[in-house]
């Protein structure tokens, strides 16, 4: 059924999650604790959107039908829908971002300089149903499914929100408006202001264990350049194959960027 029997475990927390929110919405009438609910979930699905990324890199599953249950619920974690990372990410980003006139991630503006942090998230989160939408141009099938379903997610959440409005709203409109936004913000120190020149030194890393298990060796971010079809779980050994070609400079063993790491990279 797995693909990678790593992906057993972090499967079945998520589908937990998945559970836990249809309880909720399902039982709990008060708007209070709705509303407790949502925030108290935003970082528990903030790391959602790594798990969701991986998969469309590499599908979870051996079958295209549980593919698409899983992809339905990791919408509704970080509302992006079955084949929009596909296509915007796997087709345009990785493909691309070692050139800002195409990424669809892109954070460079058009003269050439930096984007801000906040500027970044809102233009990427905004356009990334628009840039998906485009890239499918060249890939009509995966546009098509794309297409398909996503308009059976957004049907699927007017419903909720039609059967019990604030809980429907709380429980999984917010969570998916804010997950595309934290998908956009977390990626914006994955490669702002690096090289345009070359793959080893496009990407910053992120080597601390804590981060790694919660978004699935994501960190590990010049080697998922290297090789995007690479599973997850084994991006910690392609990483220590291609460390020589990486700068210390690009990599962090902290969690958070601390106020030293930020003078080094620029430095560097």
């Amino acid at each position: 059924m797995f693909k990678h029997a790593a992906d057993r475990i972090p499967v079945l927390v998520i589908l937990a999650l998945s559970a836990l929110d249809f309880t909720v919405y399902a039982f709990v009438d008060s708007n209070w604790l709705l509303s407790g609910y949502f925030v108290l979930m935003i970082l528990p699905k903030a790391h959602i959107c790594a798990w969701n990324h991986h998969h469309q890199h590499t599908p979870t599953f051996r079958s295209k039908a549980l593919n698409r249950i899983l992809e339905f619920f990791y919408a509704l974690h970080t509302g992006v829908t079955t084949n929009l990372w596909l296509l915007h990410h796997v087709y345009g980003h990785h493909l691309h971002f070692l050139d800002q006139s195409k990424d669809e991630s892109r954070w460079a503006r058009p003269d050439g300089s930096k984007m801000g942090e906040l500027e970044y998230t809102i233009e990427v989160a905004s356009t990334a149903y628009w840039r998906g939408f485009k890239v499918g141009k060249d890939y009509p099938n995966d546009r098509r499914a794309f297409i398909t379903y996503t308009v059976l997610t957004f049907a699927a959440v007017a419903t909720f929100v039609i059967l019990k409005p604030i809980a429907g709203l709380l429980v999984f409109v917010l969570p998916m408006i804010v997950g595309l936004i934290i998908t956009a913000w977390a990626t914006y120190e994955h490669h702002s202001g690096l090289s345009l020149e070359n793959e080893f030194e496009g990407s910053f890393n992120n080597l601390n264990y804590w981060y790694n298990l919660f978004t699935g060796n994501l960190g590990y971010h010049t080697a998922h350049h290297h090789r995007g079809g690479l599973h997850w779980s084994k991006l910690p050994k392609l990483h220590a194959q291609i460390a020589d070609k990486i700068p210390e400079n690009l990599i962090r063993h902290t969690w958070i960027k601390t106020k030293e790491e930020d003078l080094e990279t620029s430095i560097g």
